[in-house]
């Protein structure tokens, strides 16, 4: 009697193998995408082009135009608008470093630098005029709080174009996540 060989394992048997842990692992990275995918959604992180040096700047900046002057004194105020002023030059550098610059701010950094030297050249007027002092509603003084008041608008359209662009996503970035 002759012995038979053993028979070859059969061919089929090994892509059925292959064939299930092909799909396994598709089962795996669906299911890996799919849970990316619901926690992606979520909005509960702060994207990280927003600056927040910047923002800092920003914030600095509303909370010392919000103080305001607390007398309508031009000489009581023209310190705080300068304090206002350092700020908003801090921020404006900071946009430019960030590469962030648009119309919008520069058009306002243009408005405060009018109005700043507004301010200044009638506050000197008011204080030219000794009688600014005794008569409250003097027209010298009544043409500085205008221009005291002309600033602060400046100064807030200024930090309202410079927190647009703070926030605003760069190009490329998309505004909310997916």
């Amino acid at each position: 009697m002759t012995t038979s060989p053993t028979p070859a394992p059969r061919p089929r048997t090994r892509s059925r193998a292959r064939t299930a842990a092909v799909r396994r692992l598709a089962l795996a990275v669906c299911l890996a995408a799919a849970a990316a995918l619901t926690t992606g959604c979520r909005d509960d992180t702060t994207p990280a082009w927003e600056y927040p040096q910047l923002a800092a700047t920003l914030d600095s900046l509303a909370a010392a135009l919000a103080q305001g002057c607390a007398t309508p004194d031009p000489d009581h105020c023209a310190a705080r608008l300068d304090r206002l002023d350092i700020l908003a030059r801090r921020a404006f550098t900071e946009v430019l470093d960030h590469r962030l610059l648009d119309q919008a701010c520069l058009t306002a950094e243009s408005e405060v630098r009018r109005a700043r030297t507004l301010r200044l050249a009638a506050t000197a007027t008011a204080q030219a005029q000794g009688q600014v002092r005794q008569d409250p509603r003097h027209p010298a003084l009544e043409q500085a709080r205008r221009a005291v008041a002309a600033e602060q608008a400046a100064y807030r359209r200024l930090l309202a174009a410079l927190e647009n662009v703070r926030t605003a996503p760069p190009p490329g970035v998309p505004a909310q996540p997916v």
